[in-house]
């Protein structure tokens, strides 16, 4: 190698930090196909393999499609390896995200999210990778650029753990993360080569030694295959945990492990929610606790595996829990997070009988002002002392004739 990255704290775009962080966890394959708002990362990817900053294989591919594809095939022969994509472009792997789970391969891939179409919209929310939550990939969701840079890192450790063998999402709003310029301490490879050990595949493709990956099962086995899936994703709920404790000691930034908590001790009013809209509700929780507002926050890190338990623990409490959803689950009238920890109170086996309330924001990039945040938790208000809740609601609609 000719070039060297510069480690250290700098003002960077996000999109650059997302990129040097893949590049200090030394991945021998990189796939690239560009599209808003995720092509930044991929191009800064390029200009640190052409001026010999990394020693990995780019791949410029024909779609997002053939992306994936070519990591699968690289994964299987025991490759690390790296892509970043988008909305329709995450829609077109559909199919492989399937086969990278299935297959056991643990492909890291940052989701810069944004809205799927139609209409066509280039903004963020978060439905392209919610829609994509059954595949079998664990899912990371990300506040801030200095958090995307340390749990991109954490995520190759979680997915190749041997317990685990699973593809992992880091997935970062569009433009809120990955345009904004920021001060980001930017890893240093030395630090991140001894938290990070070399890729020692569980199984790879060997002509010495051959074996069938993804092959063609009848009934008599399919079900069990997917049933180990399962088992790994539960498996990767600690090694989520273990991970962010581990970073941690090596860095000293912690992010919580599945979820993390703001002033929920005691809190009647819980507001929960992922992604980079957790940074809005801190100051709003602050702001409502100075005027006597018994309100905290609840932050989901990891959505797959979903943290029911530990979602539990927090709300067990409250008088209501407040779920602000960036993303809809067509046909029930809620957003997916709502959904899952409606499920997960009714099935916890507990008397906890806390009332959820679901709103949907931000579709499409419309803005979430503090003072829509207020307006919701003061209908908490109402709620918290009544017990009784209303059905799921879109917040700020604007024009119902379209």
């Amino acid at each position: 190698m000719t070039g060297k990255l510069k480690s250290g704290r700098m003002v960077v775009e996000g999109s650059y930090a997302v990129a040097h962080a893949a590049a200090m966890c030394r991945p021998d394959v990189i796939s690239a196909y560009p599209i808003t708002p995720q092509t930044h990362i991929v191009e800064d990817l390029s200009q640190f393999v052409a001026d010999g900053a990394i020693d990995s294989k780019y791949i410029n591919v024909e779609s997002e499609f053939s992306a994936l594809s070519a990591l699968v095939g690289s994964s299987a022969a025991g490759a690390r390896t790296y892509s970043a994509t988008t909305s329709q472009g995450l829609a077109l792997m559909h199919e492989v995200l399937f086969n990278a789970a299935g297959m056991r391969l643990p492909i890291v891939m940052t989701i810069v999210n944004r809205s799927m179409s139609a209409p066509i919209n280039i903004w963020n929310d978060h439905q392209d990778s919610v829609a994509e939550r059954d595949t079998g990939w664990i899912q990371l969701y990300i506040e801030d650029a200095q958090e995307l840079v340390d749990t991109t890192v954490q995520a190759y450790l979680i997915g190749e753990d041997p317990d685990v063998s699973l593809p992992v999402m880091v997935c970062m709003d569009g433009f809120i993360l990955s345009h904004v310029f920021e001060p980001v301490e930017l890893l240093d490879q030395e630090k991140v080569d001894e938290f990070l050990p070399q890729f020692s595949p569980v199984r790879a493709l060997d002509p010495e030694n051959p074996e069938s990956f993804g092959m063609f099962v009848d009934p008599e086995y399919y079900m069990d295959f997917r049933y180990l899936v399962e088992q790994a994703m539960d498996a990767s709920r600690q090694k989520i945990a273990d991970a962010a404790r581990k970073f941690e000691s090596a860095f000293g930034r912690y992010y919580g492990g599945l979820i993390d908590t703001y002033h929920t001790d005691g809190a009647e009013i819980i507001l929960v929610a992922m992604g980079s809209l957790v940074g809005t509700l801190r100051d709003v929780v602050d702001d409502l606790r100075e005027k006597g507002v018994s309100v905290g926050l609840l932050k989901i890190r990891a959505f797959r595996p979903f943290p029911i338990d530990e979602i539990l623990k927090v709300v067990a409490r409250a008088k209501v829990v407040v779920v602000l959803d960036k993303n809809i689950s067509l046909g029930t009238g809620e957003g997916a997070v709502t959904t899952e920890i409606k499920a997960g109170l009714y099935d916890s086996g507990s008397d906890i009988r806390v009332p959820v309330m679901g709103f949907v924001v931000g579709l499409g990039g419309r803005d979430i002002p503090v003072g829509t945040v207020q307006r919701i938790v003061a209908k908490a208000k109402t709620v918290a002392e009544s017990g009784v809740s209303g059905r799921s609601e879109f917040v700020d609609l604007k024009h119902l004739r379209v």
